[in-house]
């Protein structure tokens, strides 16, 4: 019993400095514990949230490896809660500004890690218990522009959501098909494409060309798949927004204009899904938004929420939205990520998992996407550090496990 018991305990916690999809330095940790070990690395994102957790440089791996493994030697791998309140104890701000969100999540999550790894079970159901029974449709990013693409549209992301496959190697399928298909009719119409930071197209061409093209891509793979596919946009209003206008390439909009224009593309495209529609302040503004297209469309919030419960609480209060993107990078430990995801479902809101434009090969967020009982997964659709997370939701799928119900279709 005592061996067991010993097992448990956490022995050594390391870090490395190792590369995203950017080829930019960030940080990995590794857990022991007995004879298992626990390893994550923290993404990075481009249009990131004020209200983020900090990122602290990675080259200060060796200060911070110190704190982090002296605080920590001793504890039970499964006592998350109090390892997550530890690293917060030891970094001593809001927003993780000494140990940093990227060396607190990485530590968080490989954490959790071993001790799914010690019971022998995959991390979904190690988190989410008996209620990880469903997998989320892949959000799948083909078109972009904004921060992840400059020069391309001022939509940050054109997405697309398979919600007529009925398993999720389908919904893959089908999205990798749009994201071809949209290559070749990107050539027919004389149109250089390049692949911005998460694998969409990047091109020199309108908003509106690019609902069309898209559509007309959609068409295609429905034709020939019998698969429906819906349009969803991540506006990231954030990078648009100058303190007075949102600043497109030509024309400038205020808030009452923004509002309006953002109704209209969702019943012009029949949009299931609308991202950070207006900027990170503007309660106000995304509660009018949510109020006139709310019940026929997924109103989410990212650098509104960045994964803080005290945001998200102001957001249900004012109905500011009806759908929550959890990042688990934003907010730096799991145990405050699943309070978000929390008070996000107990008020009857709808969660989207999400990677960043900095990622790797790990694939923790499909593992809680499926904990959570996340709706979505946006987590691109081509390259090796998106695959990875959409590969093991296919290995999951074999577990047994079933495709959620979307709501608006």
């Amino acid at each position: 019993m005592q061996e067991e018991l010993s097992d448990m305990i956490i022995e050594d916690v390391i870090f490395r400095i190792v590369f995203d999809s950017r080829g930019n330095e960030t940080v990995e940790c590794e857990v022991y514990a007995g004879d298992v070990v626990g390893r994550a690395i923290a993404p990075s994102g481009a249009s990131t949230g004020t209200h983020e957790a900090v990122v602290v440089d990675p080259y200060k791996i060796d200060e911070i490896e110190e704190k982090i493994s002296k605080a920590l030697i001793g504890y039970s791998v499964f006592d998350q809660v109090a390892i997550d309140e530890k690293l917060r104890e030891i970094d001593g701000t809001e927003n993780f500004s000494n140990i940093g969100g990227n060396f607190a999540i990485a530590t968080s999550l490989a954490v959790a890690k071993a001790g799914a790894e010690l019971l022998g079970m995959p991390l979904y159901e190690y988190l989410g218990g008996i209620f990880a029974k469903e997998l989320p449709y892949p959000l799948g990013n083909v078109i972009g522009g904004g921060k992840h693409a400059e020069g391309s549209t001022n939509i940050q992301e054109f997405l697309v959501i398979p919600v007529g496959a009925d398993n999720f190697f389908t919904a893959q399928r089908t999205n990798a098909m749009v994201h071809k298909t949209l290559k070749k009719l990107f050539k027919k119409k004389g149109i250089f494409a390049c692949k911005g930071d998460e694998g969409a197209w990047a091109c020199q061409i309108t908003d509106n060309d690019a609902f069309e093209i898209l559509s007309e891509a959609i068409g295609i793979v429905k034709d020939e798949t019998g698969v429906d596919v819906r349009i969803g946009i991540d506006v990231a209003a954030t990078e648009l927004w100058n303190g007075e206008y949102y600043v497109y390439k030509d024309r400038k909009l205020t808030t009452e204009e923004q509002i309006s224009y953002i109704a209209e593309l969702v019943d012009r495209y029949n949009l299931l899904y609308v991202e950070d529609p207006l900027h990170e302040e503007d309660f106000e503004g995304f509660a009018e938004l949510t109020k006139e297209v709310g019940n026929r469309c997924m109103i989410c919030g990212d650098d509104l929420f960045v994964t803080n419960i005290n945001r998200i609480q102001k957001g249900i209060e004012l109905k500011s939205a009806n759908t929550v993107l959890i990042k688990p990078n934003q907010i730096g430990t799991l145990t405050d990520t699943f309070k978000a995801v929390k008070i996000a479902k107990d008020n009857g809101w709808y969660v989207v998992v999400s990677h960043r434009s900095g990622e790797t090969e790990d694939n923790t967020i499909a593992h809680l996407s499926v904990a959570f009982n996340a709706k979505l997964i946006k987590t691109g659709v081509v390259g090796g550090e998106r695959t990875a997370k959409l590969n093991e939701l296919i290995r999951i799928e074999e577990d047994g496990l079933n495709m959620t119900k979307l709501p608006f279709c």
